[in-house]
């Protein structure tokens, strides 16, 4: 069932398992391919009646509203990576000897015999970013490449479309990762690990070990974080080709095998002839936008990605000169009064929010929403001498309130217990009373958004609106 040879899948009675953005293009691709396609749904409300038919269209079976049985005859499942491994579904498949591949692994196994190579980014924070940042050195190279996976193109339009590539940035989560069993990169990094989506893996070790997944069969790198141990216990648990390489980034000064910063100037320590005496300059810290701690860490592993690959010295520093990075990353929104605003809503948990206060030195933090069975007390502590003020919002600011009366008490808090629209001007205006001069109000919420926002982009909005009124 490997091969993109049509008489492989002329036939295959095929499972899709959850409408939207990654069923629907696998059901009309193996549809297309020939396979009997049935998808399978728990909703079935108006979107998912309308995405149905739309497929029933087609000739593809659609079963609305039973998304728990094995259709008879199923020789393989293609399911949606949010969909829980313990769904009775994928009980009945194992009892069944079916197996079960998510819309990566199809992608992996469609691709044709001269396919570009994949370049992989995963990791709990900065994936997107460094994903991104990898996709700009690579064209500042002069290769064809594309950011897809978790982000921008959909994986199957890249390996099936008519576009030739070089080579591909593919961002993966641990879900992706989960349900990809034969996936071998070129190279890969896992950028940090910590406690995320622990229900939907279960625990942390198995979290951990669908991250390290990445790594099986590398060829040339194994890119690993040095400040994150658990991230090089991965490396030493892949399984891996003959030669590949185990390279370290670090914001400190790179020993052989790492690249790293040394005088303001991120340098290459792995890729260079006689690493244990010479270092290749890549670009300055001011080449990466923005230059806080934690960018400059997600610009070293996009590079680490792009030297594996042979890029030169010179591409990494023009892309990430060229880079910028997308909204609700601690984008700067304007200073008043001496006072700057940084919106960094996109750090919807503990360990994002963490990397995002290191950066600054007095702060007003914003937080609060949903915490997702997340505790603030190891965030809190790490912070605490930073912190002049918080602003607390959202549905579990409780949470946050408690763990600062604890490791933060003489800190000042506010509590804003609104929830409707205005809720965001009253937090600004707020940390505005609380801020001094050369301070920084940050939004970073440690938190989801869904308890009063669409989601972090809405609330991002929100507060870059309720920041231009005051200074109105």
């Amino acid at each position: 069932m490997g091969s993109r040879k049509v008489t492989d899948w002329q036939g295959k009675n095929v499972t899709v398992a959850g409408l939207g953005v990654s069923g629907i293009p696998a059901a009309k691709v193996l549809h297309g391919l020939g396979a009997k396609v049935t998808v399978v749904n728990d909703g079935d409300d108006a979107r998912a009646r309308e995405q149905a038919a739309e497929l029933q269209a087609l000739g593809v079976t659609v079963r609305l509203g039973d998304g728990a049985t094995l259709p008879a005859g199923t020789e393989l499942i293609v399911t949606a990576p949010g969909w829980k491994p313990d769904k009775p579904l994928f009980t009945a498949a194992r009892e069944a000897g079916v197996p079960v591949w998510g819309d990566v692994e199809l992608a992996w196994r469609l691709r044709g015999p001269d396919a570009a190579p994949w370049l992989c980014v995963t990791g709990t924070n900065g994936k997107t970013t460094t994903t991104q940042m990898l996709t700009s050195i690579l064209k500042a190279a002069g290769l064809r490449t594309a950011a897809v996976g978790n982000i921008g193109v959909s994986l199957l339009d890249a390996v099936l479309g008519e576009e030739q590539y070089d080579v591909l940035a593919v961002e993966l989560s641990s879900y992706q990762l989960h349900w990809a069993p034969s996936l071998r990169a070129h190279s890969a990094a896992v950028l940090n690990l910590a406690p995320d989506h622990l229900d939907w893996h279960g625990s942390m070790e198995a979290y951990a070990k669908d991250k390290g997944r990445v790594y099986e069969g590398n060829r040339v790198a194994c890119v690993y974080n040095v400040a994150d141990k658990a991230t090089e216990d991965l490396v030493r648990e892949a399984d891996v080709e003959e030669g590949c390489r185990a390279v370290g980034f670090t914001l400190a000064a790179p020993a052989p095998s790492q690249l790293g910063v040394v005088d303001g100037i991120l340098v290459d320590r792995a890729f260079v002839e006689n690493r244990q005496k010479n270092a290749q300059e890549l670009a300055s810290v001011s080449d990466v936008d923005p230059p806080a701690p934690h960018n400059i860490a997600n610009a070293l592993a996009a590079a680490a990605l792009a030297r594996a690959f042979g890029v030169p010295a010179k591409a990494v520093r023009d892309g990430l000169r060229a880079f910028t990075p997308d909204a609700h990353r601690i984008a700067h929104v304007t200073d008043l009064d001496g006072v700057a605003y940084i919106d960094d809503s996109k750090a919807t948990n503990t360990h994002a929010a963490e990397a995002s206060l290191a950066a600054y030195e007095s702060i007003v933090w914003i937080a609060g929403g949903l915490a997702k069975g997340a505790t603030f007390d190891e965030l809190v502590a790490k912070s605490a001498k930073r912190l002049r003020g918080v602003v607390l919002i959202g549905a579990d600011r409780a949470l946050i309130r408690e763990a600062l009366a604890r490791h933060a008490p003489e800190v000042p808090v506010v509590d804003v217990e609104r929830t409707d629209t205005g809720a965001m001007l009253a937090a600004v205006q707020e940390a505005r009373r609380l801020a001094v001069e050369g301070d920084t109000v940050l939004l970073a919420p440690a938190c989801a958004s869904m308890d009063m926002f669409v989601n972090y982009n809405q609330r991002g909005d929100a507060f870059a609106a309720a920041v231009s009124e005051l200074g109105a």
